[in-house]
């Protein structure tokens, strides 16, 4: 089955602003409620009665449904009646029950190459290595959990006030980790490697200072043995254990720092092309709105910028689970569309007797939201990521080279999930929330899109726009679309997003150690 089209649903959504429920495809027995409704209430562009209270945002049947009768959304099953349901019913955890329908994952059939026939630029720091970044930091990195203090030191020494001598600088950031000494060799000592080294090369990073302990088992030298010396900026190695203990390490990191910024300082805007930009797509905190309001929009931005050549990154295996099919046919190839069920299968049997996502149950506030299930919720997920071809799949951090929509192996946390996407290169990130998140990051600023408007009231001093304006009828998909791309362009220049003006995101670094999170 088909997910309707983003423009067939800008037709519902953006001129339906009198009507009760929001109906997202012909074929759905379901829909969705715009406002609370009462029991008893008509809902005449349905024909039916309300037969219990309908919270805003929650699905209620158009239709009797029998038990074991399939419950359909986005033209998908979603799940099945656990009981004989009336017309008018509210439809959630209570009387649904988990079930995947048979996909048909076609790879390539829907494939179609995208033509490069939109032109955008923005003001950014180009680098070395050809990269564009669309902030200057320095990054102060520990290596392992035994270098976190003295990292945390180093950098707490440049306060604003002593960063206003060095107004093209964003700030000095410490990237603490959790593990790097007793942990094993293999996969999850390369990924934790692979994501430090992706942050030291980011284009938002204009110099580096690398700390270790020394003894332990991601030391210094066989870190950069592994991962090779960033190239076009400047990079200082502090071993604790030899240069004589924590506060030598402190006072040497601060003279590394000062000297960096004098030439990081040096760094001017260029007016360059949107295919520099690199967009982190992330969802956090899901109500039903996401898959109506900001995913959609969001992704109709990510076409255009795909239309100028840029790259979009779509992740979280655990939050594409039953609408990978939708990827699988928009594959430029058959490799491609196979990387990406090969990862669909490594989380199904990692997860196996676990209590997680992509075995059915979402979040408690997902589900206060009106999602189901996890198929419900990824097919709105899925929607961040527009409608052009899928052009690449890579492991959890790995540097992204491909342009135009690719896709990302790593958790459904957030944080987790951000830090694989920005090691790869993302400059910015884009993040969809309907119950409400303080997420931020950093190098790469986060953007943040509220799904519906008494969200965006409620926490204004943290959402940068509110696509709630679909759900009220004011603006279509397509409308909300460009105005986030333009945003985008005015981050990736350098306007501050909510997340930055709170100091957000230096916490939020969190890389993957190899295992379930969703």
């Amino acid at each position: 089955m088909n997910v309707q089209t983003d423009k067939e649903q800008d037709r519902e959504v953006g001129t339906m602003a009198v009507n009760k429920t929001i109906r997202l495809h012909p074929n759905d027995n379901v829909v969705v409620s715009r406002e609370d409704i009462q029991p008893g209430t008509p809902i005449p562009e349905e024909g039916l009665t309300a037969a219990s209270f309908i919270p805003r945002g929650f699905k209620l049947s158009t239709r009797p449904l029998k038990e074991g009768e399939a419950v359909v959304k986005y033209n998908t099953v979603i799940g099945y009646a656990a009981e004989d349901v009336p017309a008018g019913a509210m439809m959630h955890t209570q009387n649904i029950r988990f079930g995947q329908g048979a996909q048909d994952y076609a790879f390539c059939s829907e494939y179609r190459p995208v033509q490069r026939d939109m032109h955008a630029t923005f003001d950014g720091f180009v680098r070395a290595d050809g990269r564009v970044g669309t902030r200057n930091y320095i990054g102060v990195f520990a290596l392992s959990n035994c270098a976190a203090t003295v990292v945390r030191k180093i950098a707490g020494a440049f306060d604003a006030e002593t960063l206003a001598a060095y107004p093209q600088v964003d700030g000095v950031v410490p990237f603490v980790v959790h593990s790097g000494c007793g942990m094993e060799n293999g996969e999850p000592l390369d990924c934790l490697r692979r994501t430090i080294g992706g942050y030291m090369r980011h284009p938002n990073i204009a110099g580096i200072v690398a700390v270790s302990l020394g003894c332990e088992r991601n030391n210094m030298d066989e870190f950069f043995e592994a991962v090779g010396e960033p190239e076009g900026k400047p990079c200082a190695r502090i071993v604790i254990q030899q240069i004589g203990g924590t506060a030598a390490a402190i006072n040497k990191g601060i003279k590394f720092v000062r000297g960096m910024l004098v030439e990081a300082n040096q760094a001017v805007r260029k007016t360059v092309s949107a295919e520099h930009l690199t967009v982190a797509l992330e969802c956090g905190g899901s109500d039903s709105f996401s898959g109506l309001s900001a995913n959609p929009a969001l992704g109709a931005a990510v076409t255009k910028l795909v239309r100028c050549g840029g790259t979009a990154i779509l992740s979280e295996i655990s939050e594409i689970f039953g609408a990978e099919h939708l990827l699988t046919r928009r594959a430029a190839t058959p490799e491609v569309a196979q990387k990406l069920t090969e990862r669909i299968e490594w989380w199904m049997e990692y997860s196996k007797g676990r209590d997680t996502q992509i075995n059915g149950r979402v979040t408690p506030g997902n589900q206060d939201g009106g999602i189901t299930n996890v198929l419900e919720k990824s097919l709105g997920g899925i929607k961040k990521g527009g409608d052009t071809g899928l052009m690449e799949v890579y492991r959890y951090g790995e540097r992204v080279c491909q342009r135009g929509l690719v896709f990302m192996d790593t958790p459904g946390y957030d944080p987790v999930a951000v830090t694989g996407q920005i090691a790869g290169g993302a400059n910015l990130v884009a993040f969809t929330t309907g119950r409400g998140s303080c997420f931020g990051s950093v190098p790469a600023p986060t953007y943040k899109l509220a799904t519906n408007t008494p969200l965006f009231r409620r926490m204004e001093a943290d959402m940068d726009i509110n696509c709630g304006r679909i759900i009220d009828g004011e603006q279509t998909v397509e409308q909300m679309g460009e105005e986030i791309f333009r945003d985008l362009l005015a981050v990736a220049s350098g306007r501050k997003t909510k997340s930055e003006i709170l100091g957000v995101g230096e916490d939020e670094f969190q890389p993957w150690d190899i295992g379930v999170l969703s």
